[in-house]
């Protein structure tokens, strides 16, 4: 290592796997409504559980909010600013926008870790920030027991091409544009610090090619697989659209080594929380433990979950009419 510390000891998880869990979340938030929206230019809401907050600012322009943060996924400073930074822009390309500027969101143990490390951090998140044409202007920071760092976000899109969670219809195919299993590799890397350079290289990916694809095929209902997991985030997808979801657990994809790491018990708390959050939804037919800890694995810097045809990704299922189950596992 180059600076002698591994940043995942100084944390009680990681990445997305550290998200308060779905359940928990939807009864905090219940009720709470959206504020200012007399006008009706708040387009994308609390409403449907979305990537973004979108508001209508002139026309056909929207503007595209959000933010993610979270501590360490990986000991190597650089890198974990590129994961969080390309995590924190997929929110902004899961809606089918555009981003344009961001903010760093940083939190230190200024006492316990040199700030050589969050200078590598901010320098990752930068980097990333630039290669996605999105200007980094400034941020926020505070000291805190353990780090953690992300991004707010603003981008723009077109309320006429955005990809929402709310407009799947029975009958279109699902596309996933990354490989899944990112969570238990970097459970593993943290519990031994084994380096995955393969899920170093998926979480820095950005998802614009992605999302542009999806645009360009004339797909009008997306989401990005991160912390709930592909079986999270696609009941969030279908409930709010009112289908249900068929996966075709054969062809979703996974990063090697993600099955390895299952059977030999490097699952997250948040995996397995996402999991139990599903079960009463989902007819797991004839899946076994190790498929369905992995299809509710915990993402960090996902990929979008498309519901269309996206050229060069792999079709891992369809929605089909609303049923008993909002999930089906073959």
């Amino acid at each position: 290592m180059r600076f002698g510390r591994r940043l995942t000891q100084y944390a009680h998880g990681g990445g997305c796997a550290c998200k308060i869990p779905p359940g928990e979340l939807e009864a905090v938030v219940a009720g709470l409504g959206a504020a200012g929206d007399a006008s009706g230019d708040l387009l994308v809401g609390l409403d449907s559980g979305d990537d973004a907050a979108v508001v209508r600012i002139s026309g056909d322009t929207v503007v595209v909010a959000t933010a993610d943060f979270f501590t360490p996924v990986v000991d190597d400073p650089y890198d974990w600013g590129r994961i969080a930074a390309a995590n924190a822009l997929s929110d902004v390309y899961a809606m089918g926008g555009r981003p344009l500027v961001a903010v760093n969101l940083l939190a230190w143990p200024r006492e316990v870790l040199p700030f050589e490390l969050a200078r590598e951090v901010l320098r990752g998140g930068r980097d990333v920030a630039v290669l996605a044409g999105c200007h980094l202007g400034g941020g926020h920071s505070v000291d805190d027991l353990e780090p953690k760092y992300g991004m707010a976000v603003t981008g723009i899109a077109e309320a006429g091409r955005l990809l929402r969670n709310d407009r799947g219809r029975a009958g279109l195919p699902l596309s996933l544009t990354k490989p899944l299993g990112l969570g238990v590799l970097n459970n593993r890397h943290k519990a031994t610090g084994e380096v995955f350079e393969q899920a170093v290289a998926v979480m820095t990916e950005l998802n614009r090619d992605a999302a542009d694809a999806a645009l360009k095929a004339g797909a009008t209902c997306a989401t990005d697989v991160t912390g709930f997991g592909l079986l999270g985030h696609l009941h969030k997808l279908a409930r709010a659209s009112g289908v249900s979801a068929v996966i075709d657990a054969g062809a979703v994809p996974y990063l090697d080594g993600a099955r390895e790491a299952v059977r030999d018990g490097f699952v997250s708390g948040g995996t397995r929380r996402n999991l139990d959050w599903v079960a009463p939804h989902t007819d797991f037919g004839s899946a076994d433990d190790e498929t369905r800890l992995l299809l509710a694995d915990a993402q960090t810097s996902g990929g979008l979950l498309v519901a269309g045809e996206v050229p060069g990704a792999p079709i891992v299922g369809e929605l089909v009419a609303a049923g008993d189950r909002s999930l089906v596992v073959r």
